[in-house]
């Protein structure tokens, strides 16, 4: 089977659907969100009602912490261009949104994979995934041979064989990565709608279960709709301005 994982949608219309297109094109059969539909972006309704729509034919769907931040108000790790975008968020979902924000689950676990926002150790704290060491404090917390989350930003992808510590192998676009099963792995999908590692394209990944590989994909995609609209909603500047230059 051929699944999609999208992480940090971050309610950008176009790079979610510039995303879902590709998906197709890749005989993509399943598809995984792992959280962050919303904050940041002019767009959370549509992405959302999606949403929605790919839960009720099966896809596993995530809660991330500005989906909880959009049904509960802005947490305190949160900057001040995340708490104005939240607040806004808040009042531009329907009822029916906010309430399927709020029930998501904070991770799942399906035959040898763990899906998660942020990491395993405590996944409602919303801790990120920065380097070897932190990676690995995650797989040690799981009996999954294979864990994919977001939260970050940035793609990244760390292994772990027995008896050693984790290393990190840089995940190359349009290059698929063998999974080999003696190792525990972690994959940071990187962000659907505002990528942070100065790569500006969207970042998605699809998982072959059959041939045990994943393959990093970033998908270019037209950034001023995005940008104006946050402009329209007098959304934080700086929240049109990042996304032409991925941090």
């Amino acid at each position: 089977m051929r699944i999609a994982i999208l992480s940090d949608i971050h309610a950008n219309r176009e790079a979610f659907d510039a995303c879902l297109a590709h998906a197709v094109r890749q005989n993509v059969e399943r598809y995984v969100f792992l959280g962050d539909l919303v904050g940041y972006g002019a767009d959370p309704q549509y992405i959302v009602d999606r949403v929605v729509r790919f839960a009720e034919e099966g896809a596993v769907v995530l809660k991330g912490n500005h989906d909880e931040a959009a049904t509960r108000g802005a947490n305190d790790g949160m900057n001040e261009y995340a708490r104005k975008a939240i607040d806004w968020t808040f009042n531009a979902l329907d009822d029916a949104s906010r309430k399927f924000l709020g029930e998501l689950p904070g991770f799942v676990e399906e035959e040898d994979r763990l899906y998660v926002h942020s990491e395993a150790t405590a996944p409602s704290d919303w801790r990120y995934i920065t380097d070897a060491a932190t990676a690995e404090r995650s797989m040690r917390a799981t009996i999954q041979r294979i864990t994919f989350c977001g939260h970050v930003h940035i793609p990244q992808l760390y292994n772990m064989s027995p008896q050693k510590p984790a290393q990190y192998f840089e995940p190359k676009p349009n290059t698929a990565i063998p999974l080999i099963g003696q190792r525990q792995w972690l994959a940071v999908m990187g962000a659907v709608g505002q990528p942070r590692d100065k790569n500006p394209a969207a970042a998605y990944a699809v998982l072959d279960t059959t041939k045990k590989d994943v393959t990093y994909f970033r998908i270019a995609y037209d950034m001023q709709p995005t940008a104006q609209k946050i402009h329209e909603a007098g959304l934080p500047a700086i929240l049109a301005a990042r996304l032409f230059v991925g941090r």
